[in-house]
């Protein structure tokens, strides 16, 4: 028996997390729940909520228990084992939900349609983002998990190219650069079907990349998204960035060779209303240390950071301390970076942060 938040779970014992378990439960994915929850109540839209990949059942039953505005939950799951664990635990929390026992894109093209579509898989999002895009309904949600982050953030590249169709970064921003990736992929995906997906909360955290996008169909609002595609290009030698909508130049001020990352998303990574919203909703203590950091990030549009350990490694000097440093350009726009625990966001260039650091 186990206990999230007030969801009581009847989950039989299991070894090791792998998408053969018969009912699939992975507590540490239990913040990423948590945020699922606070999202929704943020918006504070009547919602259709669907949830393709169910498992235990979960998400499903802490959505209709923890959010007033879901009204219909749909959840579904390929395991019959799953779905009478799923049934068991819906009678034990004393909430009513339709319960299916298919596959999760027959599921999804089955149905009426969605205002939020939860792809929560073990793996890759890939194989079921046709069939769930097509389902969205008119300024719906679709929330989007990847757990296979290796070859978004540049351990296998090739892997990257082929399931993305983008050049992944492997350095100090490669959790960013892996997910404004993702996000790319998932908002092409979308323009086949004229509906633009702009992400509205997103953040990488422990072995997955998580995205919130906001659906509007319209092919203007389709042409808008597609135009913030680009590329970041990086110089590992003296740290100099920039975003580009080709990769014009191999070389950077300095006449370094560059690496380049994309294409990618270029546009913005949270919508800060939103962030601040859940922020206030929020009542728990680390959960609330995390949104800070975001709300802080999301005043600050810009691609990339700046990683005190990359700049003292290249510049062979020590850096000062983080706090120092954060003081210094409050002049500037800046923050901590959720990406990365040595790193600072900020609007300010390479120059006067190295002088600063």
């Amino acid at each position: 028996m186990i206990i999230e938040n007030t969801t009581k779970l009847d989950i039989p014992e299991s070894g090791k997390i792998s998408r053969k378990l018969g009912v699939f439960y992975n507590p540490l994915m239990k913040f990423n729940r948590d945020i699922s929850v606070l999202l929704i109540n943020a918006l504070g839209q009547d919602l259709r909520a669907a949830d393709p990949l169910a498992g235990s059942g979960v998400r499903a039953i802490r959505f209709l228990k923890e959010c007033k505005n879901v009204k219909e939950v749909y959840a579904n799951d390929v395991s019959k084992e799953a779905v009478e664990n799923m049934t068991k635990n819906a009678k034990l929390n004393d909430v009513k939900f339709s319960i299916s026992n298919m596959d999760a894109n027959r599921f999804l093209l089955e149905s009426t349609g969605f205002d939020y579509i939860d792809v929560d898989p073990f793996g890759s999002p890939n194989p079921f983002l046709q069939s769930a895009i097509i389902r969205l309904s008119r300024e719906s949600i679709l929330a989007v998990t990847a757990t296979d982050t290796a070859p978004l953030s540049g351990t296998y590249p090739e892997a990257c190219l082929r399931k993305y169709w983008a050049k992944p970064m492997n350095n100090y921003l490669m959790h960013e650069v892996g997910l404004r990736i993702l996000i790319r992929k998932v908002q092409l995906v979308g323009a086949e079907m004229e509906k633009a997906l702009v992400p509205i909360f997103s953040y990488s955290k422990d072995h997955y990349f998580r995205i919130f996008f906001r659906c509007e169909k319209h092919k203007s609002a389709v042409d808008k998204v597609l135009e913030q595609h680009g590329y970041l290009v990086h110089c590992d030698s003296c740290l100099d960035r920039w975003v580009s909508k080709d990769i014009f130049s191999k070389k950077c001020k300095k006449n370094h060779k560059i690496d380049y990352a994309g294409p990618l998303w270029l546009g913005n990574l949270w919508d800060e209303k939103l962030a601040e919203r859940m922020l206030k909703l929020n009542k728990d203590k680390e959960t609330a240390e995390f949104l800070k950091i975001i709300l802080k990030e999301s005043k600050i549009q810009v691609v990339g950071f700046y990683d005190m350990h990359a700049a003292a490694k290249a510049y062979k000097k020590n850096s000062s301390p983080m706090s120092e440093v954060i003081e210094k350009l409050k002049k500037n726009k800046v923050s901590r970076t959720h990406f990365n625990p040595h790193s600072i966001r900020s609007d300010i260039n390479l120059k006067n942060f190295l002088r600063v650091v």
